[in-house]
């Protein structure tokens, strides 16, 4: 079984994000996303892609002079195992107080709630 990779800070949460949308992105496709959204340095973006590399959260490879990253995990994988992680630490792995804070917060919206019912009652049979 693959070694899941460490989790993920919310800086770098923020790149895999848009490299997830893009499929493949190099440094400079995210940092023109980032500085759209707030100041930031090309050398920071770049740092964070190359711990995203070692990490094993980005795969590199090189087209002309650019390196092109893409993920090494989908977004659904890695989502999972964070979720887990989060899950484990603050409700000691059991999923039904989260599902109750987010009714009682009100974070749901009634499309939400359908969504969970169908996917309940697939569960069930």
């Amino acid at each position: 079984m693959p070694k899941t990779p460490p989790l993920l800070t919310p800086q770098e949460l923020e790149v895999m994000k848009i490299v997830w949308d893009a499929s493949e992105a190099t440094v400079r496709d995210v940092y023109e996303v980032l500085r759209r959204r707030r100041q930031i340095a090309y050398t920071t973006v770049m740092t964070v892609m190359q711990i995203l590399e070692k990490k094993g959260h980005l795969k590199k490879s090189t087209a002309g002079r650019q390196h092109v990253y893409r993920p090494a995990r989908p977004r659904s994988q890695t989502v999972a195992a964070m979720l887990k992680d989060f899950v484990d630490r603050v409700f000691s792995g059991s999923a039904r107080p989260l599902l109750v804070q987010l009714l009682a917060d009100k974070r749901l919206s009634k499309t939400e709630i359908d969504e969970l019912r169908r996917l309940l009652k697939e569960r069930e049979s």
